[in-house]
């Protein structure tokens, strides 16, 4: 199999936007759940302590919470259909890629130093030249719409001239 082909394959799976996720930040995953026929979303907010890399199609982030007194680490694939989407709740200031650090640590110790940031500029992921692509492609469409509806009446138009020449012809005879 060629390489294109390959690339190919994996854009088509990827996600147009995802959340830029980095280490550090707190964030609220919120994943499709199957239990037997049903479906639901179930949200996984923790300290992201993992980002894998990040440019490609297996973007993958590690996400550790504390529930119960008990870590729990958990992985998402940042492209998967699963995940749903991705909030940053928080951004914290940390000076290395793995936090694996925080694992041995608890309480006050393992808090991260917060730093602001502009929460709803982050979680945005409207694109406005795809906003501006979709938007002229439903202009084309409606455009092609009301050419098609013009066109069925002047053929409406037709048949009923022609039914009437034929009523004429009938009340002559």
């Amino acid at each position: 199999m060629s390489f294109a082909l390959i690339q190919k394959v994996n854009d088509e799976q990827r996600k147009a936007a995802v959340v830029d996720a980095k280490s550090g930040d707190t964030v609220r995953v919120h994943q499709k759940i199957k239990e037997g026929n049903k479906e639901r979303i179930q949200i996984f907010e923790g300290v992201v302590i993992r980002v894998d890399r990040a440019k490609s199609h297996t973007a993958r982030i590690t996400v550790r919470k504390i529930a119960s007194g008990v870590g729990v680490e958990k992985s998402f694939l940042l492209h998967s259909p699963l995940v749903e989407k991705i909030e940053i709740t928080r951004r914290s200031k940390v000076r290395r890629n793995f936090l694996s650090y925080l694992r041995k640590r608890s309480g006050k110790s393992a808090r991260l130093k917060a730093v602001k940031f502009d929460r709803e500029g982050v979680n945005d992921l409207s694109d406005p030249h795809a906003e501006a692509e979709a938007a002229r492609l439903k202009e084309e469409a409606k455009a092609a719409a009301e050419a098609k509806a013009a066109e069925k009446a002047a053929e409406e138009a037709e048949l009923a001239a022609k039914q009437a020449e034929v009523e004429a012809r009938h009340a002559e005879s």
